[in-house]
């Protein structure tokens, strides 16, 4: 069983308020491309279809074009909605398109859709599971006295994989959306304090292939059955030094509850690239430097001179149009410590930095009442608004 993993095309995208379209339009064509030279049984998409709940017509129209020339391919899609998406409307149409071979999962509802395909080994259960918060699950289950008392998200998929009933005599592969702990992130993802969302990959256990969506860098996350395999286009400079690819995975039999699986990845080489240059302004601007790279990348230019160079957005643009951010590394901007690309997540958990900000300002404890108030309210905030 062939199948390619694909997530995060998060079309209809600005950058730095430049239109990826044109890049998207690109990068599904290179996609599209792979897919027919792989010949694979399935394809599975792992959400954040779209940047936003309303993407953009051109957004919409880009994705309609892209799964129709899909389903002119003998391939089944698999796509499940990730946080970025509307889950009402990418499921729109769900039934009618389940009879083409396209399957979509958008909001959970207590149940996980289930597809099976058959190879000569037998047959491969392929769970989709869209995004979910503890909240989700709680409302899904609002009988059940274990589902109501959900709490983390490592509980949430837990539950959810759990009323799955997975026979691990099979081979099965799940589609999630979720962060899972350890794995490492980009800027341009949302981030969740204190890491409140994280899952733990245990939860995964029960199958062969984990085909996760979320976070834009290629990696394992637990265990090399466990990936994520990237978003197609580097959308921060964070992801400056990533290689974008597409995750190809060919299952084999499943003997003494072990799947031989083979994994690999085609990489994607973008319509322009995203960098990072750094140096003086001098530098930046000599014809010998400028000949060696391909001016026409989306550039991050970090300008080291002690002083700022009057009109040098303006000079730097005519050399390098896709200029996306200007910034200074010097003494003065290191003094006001400035600092390009901080982190900001200490790994404190939300009530963790609320507490230390209110003993710093009362010089005392929060008592247990105050605890609790926080507590509720991280909850509300976190766990049904974000």
């Amino acid at each position: 069983m062939k199948f390619i993993h694909l997530s995060d095309l998060h079309l209809g995208k600005r950058v730095n308020d430049f239109p990826m379209t044109e890049d998207q339009r690109f990068i599904l064509e290179r996609i599209l491309e792979i897919i027919y030279e792989e010949k694979p049984q399935a394809v599975l998409i792992a959400g954040d279809i779209y940047d936003k709940p309303l993407p953009p017509a051109e957004a919409v129209s880009l994705f309609d074009d892209f799964i129709s020339r899909l389903n002119d391919m003998d391939t089944e899609v698999f796509i499940i909605s990730g946080n970025h998406d509307s889950a009402e409307r990418l499921s729109f149409g769900s039934h009618i398109m389940d009879k083409q071979g396209i399957h979509f999962a958008g909001g959970y509802d207590g149940s996980t859709r289930c597809f099976s395909i058959d190879d000569e080994y037998g047959k491969v259960n392929f769970y989709m599971l869209p995004f979910i918060k503890p909240v989700h699950v709680r409302q899904a289950f609002i009988d059940d006295d274990k589902g109501t008392g959900i709490a983390t998200f490592t509980e949430a998929v837990s539950f959810a994989i759990e009323k799955m009933g997975v026979d691990i005599d099979e081979r099965n592969v799940l589609m999630a959306h979720q962060f899972v702990t350890g794995a490492a992130r980009s800027d341009s993802e949302d981030i969740s304090v204190g890491g409140l969302d994280n899952v733990d990959s245990s939860v995964f256990s029960p199958f062969d292939y984990t085909a996760l969506g979320h976070l834009h860098g290629p990696q394992a996350a637990g265990a090399e059955s466990i990936r994520y395999c990237g978003s197609p286009l580097k959308y921060s400079f964070s992801e400056a030094d990533q290689t974008k690819s597409v995750t190809i995975v060919e299952m084999g039999k499943k003997t003494d509850g072990t799947c031989k699986t083979d994994i690999r990845v085609s990489e994607l080489v973008p319509l322009r690239d995203m960098k990072v240059l750094r140096g003086k302004f001098g530098e930046l601007t000599d014809n010998y430097y400028i000949k060696h790279i391909n001016t026409n990348d989306y550039m991050r230019i970090i300008l080291t001179d002690e002083e700022d160079v009057i009109g040098a957005l303006g000079i730097l643009r005519a050399i390098y149009p896709n200029i996306m951010r200007l910034d200074y590394d010097n003494t003065r901007t290191r003094a006001a410590a400035i600092v390009p690309d901080a982190e900001g997540d200490d790994g404190r958990t939300p009530l963790e930095i609320f507490a230390g900000l209110y003993n710093a300002q009362n010089g005392k404890d929060m008592d247990e009442e105050q605890t609790a108030l926080i507590s509720s309210l991280i909850e509300k905030v976190w766990g049904e608004e974000k």
